[in-house]
């Protein structure tokens, strides 16, 4: 059984950063494409970022690019999210999500986490 598990989600302050990890346990992280995505109040949930098994390629979100970054660690069988400039628009609980494949679609994911509140509030 395939779990992932998110943490580093908190309150910061506009301008601040935050760094979120998910650890994929019931098999090898590098067997599956990653994402992230989140979910604000009242709204669906929407994409933020994707990164390919080996790591080499990536695609943000146009409202994060720049802002954001994700990196994996195939040895550990983590997948990182720095997010920096927060804005309070960045309120939202992120999931990452294990699929074939890198994707923009959470349709393609096959397994998620549970979810990190992330709130951006001075």
């Amino acid at each position: 059984q395939v779990q992932l598990v998110e943490s580093g989600g908190g309150l910061v302050q506009p301008g601040g950063s935050l760094r979120l990890s998910c650890t994929v346990s019931g098999r090898t992280s590098n067997s599956y494409g990653m994402g992230w995505f989140r979910q604000a109040p009242g709204k669906e949930r929407e994409f933020v970022v994707t990164i390919t098994r080996s790591g080499g390629n990536t695609v943000y979100a146009d409202s994060v690019k720049g802002r954001f970054t994700i990196s994996r660690d195939n040895a550990k069988n983590t997948v990182y999210l720095q997010m920096n400039s927060l804005k309070p628009e960045d309120t939202a609980v992120y999931f990452c999500a294990a699929g074939p494949y890198a994707s923009r679609s959470f349709n393609s994911y096959d397994y998620w986490g549970q979810g990190t509140q992330v709130t951006v509030s001075s």
